[in-house]
């Protein structure tokens, strides 16, 4: 599993922003408001993946007062923080079409609180993303004292070749 690609996310944001945006020039008037509650939830969340991953990057480094980690758990954690990624880039592409649309109707009253809604849940839903790859980054396994170059020492030996 690599590192997750900005452009990829790019793409999923620029992708569901043009469908969102397409899809509401029909049914927008017939939406309800937009909800407040999910820029708070949004920023929750990226406060966990900021937390979790400056917890692991402590384990990982094998900080003082600090366990050590199972690679396996990691593993899950960096899977998590590519889907959160990559959840948070849908979510982003979601609102900013919202807020496209809705920045075509200022002049009335709800859709210019459908605007300041959707604007602040795309800036959070991009704290998310940013939150995201942060977590992500904190898991990467530092270089060994062995590879100053970056890349994995090689064997010594193969353990099933005795010779």
């Amino acid at each position: 599993m690599g590192p997750t690609r900005i452009r990829w996310l790019v793409v999923v944001f620029a992708v569901i922003a043009v469908a969102t945006a397409a899809v509401l020039k029909g049914v927008y008037s017939t939406l309800p408001p937009l909800p407040w509650s999910a820029v708070p939830t949004l920023l929750l969340i990226a406060v966990a993946e900021v937390y979790l991953g400056l917890n692991f990057r402590a384990r990982i480094q094998r900080k003082p007062h600090t366990r050590p980690v199972e690679p396996l758990v990691v593993a899950r954690v960096v899977a998590l923080a590519k889907a959160t990624a990559y959840a948070g880039s849908g979510f982003a592409g979601i609102f900013a079409g919202f807020a496209v649309i809705a920045a075509g109707l200022l002049d009335k009253p709800a859709p210019r609180q459908d605007a300041i809604v959707a604007g602040g849940t795309l800036l959070a839903a991009l704290v998310v993303v940013g939150a995201a790859l942060f977590c992500e980054y904190c898991c990467r396994v530092p270089p060994g004292e062995d590879d100053k170059d970056g890349t994995p020492a090689a064997p010594d030996t193969d353990p099933f070749h005795n010779s």
